[in-house]
């Protein structure tokens, strides 16, 4: 019936989506009501406790929801449940969440509804909460009213036996055996359990280096890329779908050009590895080489740490570039000499391809490290908005104990990103970022210690800094509706009005968590404590002096705060545009399960007709310039891409690269070919 309507309502009045959506909710009342036994002529919904009892005994919830609340409670949360706001979602929204996220039975059949599945996430999040029904209700609202929405990974599972909250995980592997098949058993546990996955492999030797001496033994980093990527096609989440794994190595390594051939189409098959992300790492000195003209070398990690007594890659900024100098320089060293706009060019012909590799500007990043007093990051994640101190794990011995084979690890920073997203578009004044955000970073906070860890390492990491990425979606419906062109100087003041108030907020935010709970256990020495943070950001004004003042008297909770996520298919549920990106039409396309259903851009009229500028048609010299207004509030980084059409010629796709590097961002996600078309990230949609 609701594909009937689709099919049969004109695209040009939007309101259709929202009259297939009730059709589409009136199905799943029916076939909740007939799976769970009760009339549907009575209620919408059914008796929540009951729910929760029969889903705990059949292993579809898991007991700690019921061990957590009493049945006085339930009934109280029950009460709070509002079925009316199934009518916020338009039919691809509401279809996404019937077909991806609502718990059914063994056999398929749907047990749970749009608001049950709301009320379970915030009964979850909120499970340990002194006053865990005020909290509950609080989130159960910021979901139901679609103001807030969680990652995939949380929409899932959160309330089921096997609770994975969290996104993405970034592994750093070392120049060992051990090492590289370590982060391999970890990764897939990870790819297992929903989470994405990024690979910094920077520290593996290039091919032909030695190995114990001997020369030209190494078959190089490009080897263990393909079996990272077999690793990512073989875990394949329940047949759900196949791993994803990106994997990042810096500019400078001696394998860096096989490496940007690993997902083009021209070269030797052995060399390819189809199903990964491929990410550079790239230092300053690097795109002053390209602007320049400038010669540019490549080394062997192993090389330069055997001849040098440095790792190369250990360093970034002005240290790096001593280094660098000092390798270019020594005799015994081994180099391979290319113009570096050769590589650059190499990056820039897989992109046009490919949409890859993903960008990562790493003294950018280090630079504006609110935490490098205890460590350096190396790459980012799948979805390049991650930027959080790595190191690799380390084996420490393997003993036989009574019969018994005990391993012990000195476990590194193995990054975890817990993500969650504000929809702008629902947004009708910057006023209700501070209704908003308190509650949203209580829930991403409270990730940390609810979730279950597919990796010990993983938990260390995360109980260490307590990082979260709290983003947006929504973004150019919220310009769209306030009547603010994308290529305007407006779009530039509003990104930095609204931005830094999003940032105030979450800072506020986990400083008063910070509060009551405690800072991260590194909070002493980070720039959050000495104000360093505040100084670089320019916060001047009066409430940034009061709140710099409490930050350093309370703490911060959480030692990074703000990452924008891509927000694929949860800002489709939303109704929202998917995270800082421009609209793709005014009118498409989505095809989902075999069917072709009509969208239009979010709130359609003849008012936000003509703000709604398509991506490929907008000079992406605004969107490079209002990402870098963002940046300096975001203390992580933002999947922002870039669009460009086939008649985009190389010089204007090279001021691109350098214009974003120069407007201060950190990374670049894909580049979106008109005649390409790329995989979106799941894991990280928040």
């Amino acid at each position: 019936m609701a594909q009937t309507a689709v099919e049969q309502t004109s695209v040009e009045q939007p309101g259709w989506q929202f009259v297939a959506a009730r059709l589409l909710a009136e199905e799943l009342y029916r076939a909740a009501a007939h799976n769970r036994g009760y009339d549907r002529k009575q209620r919408a919904y059914g008796d929540f406790y009951d729910l929760l009892q029969k889903l705990t005994a059949k292993g579809l919830y898991g007991s700690y929801l019921m061990e957590h609340y009493t049945e006085t409670e339930i009934r109280e949360l029950e009460a709070s449940i509002r079925p009316e706001r199934d009518r916020l979602f338009h039919y691809i929204g509401l279809k996404i969440l019937a077909d991806r996220y609502l718990v059914r039975d063994y056999d398929g059949a749907v047990m749970e509804l749009p608001q049950e599945r709301f009320m379970v996430i915030a009964m979850h999040l909120a499970m340990k909460e002194k006053d865990r029904l005020t909290w509950a209700k609080r989130m159960y609202d910021v979901l139901s009213r679609l103001e807030v929405t969680v990652a995939t990974p949380t929409m899932s599972n959160a309330g089921r036996p096997l609770h994975q909250l969290s996104s993405c995980f970034i592994d750093t592997v070392d120049d060992t055996l051990w090492s590289i098949y370590n982060t391999n058993t970890a990764t897939a546990q990870v790819s297992k359990h929903g989470g994405g996955v990024g690979i910094y492999l920077g520290k593996v030797r290039s091919k032909g280096s030695k190995i114990r001496g001997h020369k030209g033994a190494s078959g190089g980093v490009i080897p263990w890329v393909r079996n990272f990527n077999n690793t990512a096609v073989a875990v394949d989440q329940l047949g759900v779908r196949k791993g994803a794994f990106a994997i990042y190595l810096d500019v400078w390594h001696a394998d860096i050009l096989d490496f940007l051939n690993l997902k083009t189409n021209n070269g030797d098959d052995r060399l390819k590895a189809h199903d990964i992300f491929p990410g550079v790492c790239i230092p300053d000195l690097f795109m002053r080489r390209v602007k320049e003209r400038g010669m540019w070398y490549l080394f062997d990690p192993h090389e330069v740490r055997e001849v040098m007594g440095f790792s190369l890659e250990d360093s970034w900024g002005d240290e790096f570039e001593r280094r660098y100098e000092a390798c270019v320089n020594h005799p015994e060293l081994s180099r391979k000499e290319i113009p570096a706009i050769e590589v650059m060019k190499r990056i820039m012909v897989s992109a046009y391809e490919t949409g890859t590799p993903f960008l990562f500007f790493r003294d950018t990043v280090n630079r504006l490290n609110p935490n490098k007093h205890k460590g350096m990051i190396y790459s980012s994640n799948l979805c390049t908005e991650i930027c959080q101190n790595m190191s690799p794990t380390e084996l420490i011995s393997e003993e036989l104990e009574d019969g018994v084979i005990v391993t012990k690890q000195k476990p590194g920073d193995f990054v975890v990103c817990n993500l969650s997203s504000i929809n702008l578009g629902r947004i009708t004044d910057l006023a209700d970022l501070a209704r908003i955000i308190p509650v949203q970073m209580r829930m991403l906070d409270n990730v940390i210690d609810l979730n279950l860890y597919p990796v010990k390492q993983a938990e260390v990491t995360n109980r260490k800094y307590r990082a979260v990425g709290l983003g947006t979606s929504g973004y150019h419906q919220y310009l769209a509706q306030k009547g603010i062109d994308w290529e305007s100087e407006e779009h530039l003041a509003e990104a930095d009005r609204s931005f830094e108030e999003i940032a105030y907020q979450t800072i506020r935010a986990s400083m008063e968590l910070a509060k009551e709970k405690g800072a991260y256990p590194a909070f002493e020495g980070s720039e959050w404590q000495t104000g360093a943070f505040f100084d670089r950001c320019g916060y001047t004004g009066e409430r940034w002096q009061t709140l710099r003042e409490e930050v350093s008297r309370y703490g911060v909770r959480n030692a990074w705060m703000i990452a924008v996520a891509p927000t694929g298919s949860t800002s489709l549920i939303a109704g929202s545009t998917a995270g800082i990106d421009p609209v793709y039409a005014k009118f498409f396309v989505e095809e989902k399960r075999g069917a072709l259903i009509p969208q239009t851009a979010p709130n359609l009229s003849e008012k936000t007709f003509w703000y709604y500028k398509e991506a490929h048609r907008i000079d992406q010299m605004w969107s490079i310039r209002a990402a870098g207004i963002r940046q300096r509030h975001i203390d992580q980084s933002q999947s922002f891409n870039l669009f460009i059409t086939p008649d985009t010629n190389a010089k204007a796709f090279l001021s691109m690269y350098l214009a974003a590097w120069e407007n201060g961002l950190k990374t670049v996600y894909y580049v979106r070919n008109q005649s390409l078309e790329v995989e979106e990230c799941v894991s990280c949609s928040s």
